[in-house]
């Protein structure tokens, strides 16, 4: 999962990134809203945290702004305002989610695993396809009850996968949200990757389409 980090206090961007690369997440960063929303309108991401209190333009311009061009991307909103009207404002621009500074990194790390959840269409931090079992709480994997050790990249793109079940993955779709945005994206590494995971899993999961992508069978899909 990539996301998005608009945020000018640059100590609570890297903070966020650090949190958000140690859950298992790739994160781009942006430190005001001209460059943010230029980022969040051109770029892919399964979601974007983003300030009110930005220079150059403030956050609620750029969400505004992000809606009208049909940006479909959850937001979460962080900001200093606590006011209840500002946080109308921010749900009627289009936010998802709205925390409050200053927060706890974990309620702002279980927010995102939640509007991730919600825009993939599932209910619980554990998601199971068959045997496999992903846990987006404490980002292991599990095989029949047994747990499954993977690297950084390989645990990205199952759980992109598994959030993404019933429907053709490309590689090219794996790429843009599988790594950032300085990052040498070559799409012959995601073979590499889904060869990987098909010999630790050990199981049928992981579908080829020949010419298409990959592909994990919805109806094996809880959660």
């Amino acid at each position: 999962m990539r996301l998005l980090v608009v945020e000018d206090d640059r100590d609570i961007n890297r903070q966020v990134v650090k949190a958000l690369e140690e859950a298992g997440y790739v994160a781009d960063t942006a430190f005001d809203g001209e460059e943010g929303g230029f980022l969040g309108e051109s770029e892919p991401y399964d979601a974007i945290i983003l300030d009110m209190g930005l220079p150059k333009t403030d956050g609620v311009t750029v969400l505004q702004n992000w809606r009208r061009a049909g940006v479909k991307t959850p937001v979460i909103i962080l900001t200093a305002r606590d006011r209840w009207s500002d946080k109308v404002d921010g749900f009627d621009a289009g936010a998802d989610d709205y925390v409050t500074k200053p927060f706890h990194m974990e309620e702002l790390m279980a927010r995102v695993r939640a509007i991730l959840r919600r825009a993939a269409g599932h209910a619980t931090s554990q998601i199971s396809c068959g045997p496999v079992v992903l846990d987006t709480r404490s980002g292991r994997v599990f095989v029949d009850g047994n747990p499954v050790k993977l690297t950084s990249h390989e645990y990205r793109l199952l759980s992109y996968l598994m959030h993404h079940t019933g429907r053709v993955v490309s590689r090219a779709e794996l790429t843009e949200h599988l790594y950032d945005q300085d990052f040498d994206r070559d799409s012959n590494t995601i073979e590499v990757f889904v060869g990987r995971l098909r010999k630790k899993l050990a199981v049928d999961l992981i579908q080829t389409v020949r010419g298409l992508g990959y592909l994990i069978d919805g109806a094996q899909t809880k959660g």
